[in-house]
């Protein structure tokens, strides 16, 4: 009887604590994979200013001058596309996050009402038991 009790307590345990290991995992998955992102977009970012620092330092006359102003255009707007593309992957992540979010909220939300009300049947049928066994013993 005392295995059931404490297999019983456990499970109790491990129920008790699974949504908040769901959520925590979620989380990191989430923080990890927003990270990452942003230190590959730190990275190109990065890159292209140091290509742009190069080329600046190459330029030598007049004529070098006006291709590295032309390339320089080129580059703040391959720059404002770069950025506005990784603004819009980063909310495409937070909006996935948040729908991963609240399916697991919800699913959580089922498991626990479920649990309620298996708590309650039994709590309802303990008591019925209860009194037919008290019964039988005042008849004996």
């Amino acid at each position: 009887m005392s295995d059931k009790m404490t297999d019983a307590f456990n499970e109790q345990t491990r129920q008790f604590f699974e949504p908040m290991r769901k959520i925590n995992s979620l989380m990191l998955d989430n923080m990890e994979k927003m990270t990452q992102y942003q230190l590959e977009s730190m990275k190109r970012y990065s890159q292209m200013g140091t290509e742009r620092m190069r080329s600046a330092g190459e330029v030598g006359d007049a004529e070098s001058m006006r291709d590295f102003g032309t390339r320089q255009a080129e580059m703040m707007n391959e720059l404002s596309r770069q950025m506005l593309d990784d603004a819009r992957a980063m909310s495409e992540m937070s909006l996935e996050f948040k729908n991963q979010l609240e399916q697991l909220f919800a699913e959580t939300g089922q498991q626990m009402t479920e649990q309620a009300e298996k708590a309650g049947a039994s709590a309802k049928a303990a008591p019925a038991k209860a009194s037919s066994q008290s019964s039988r013993g005042s008849k004996s």
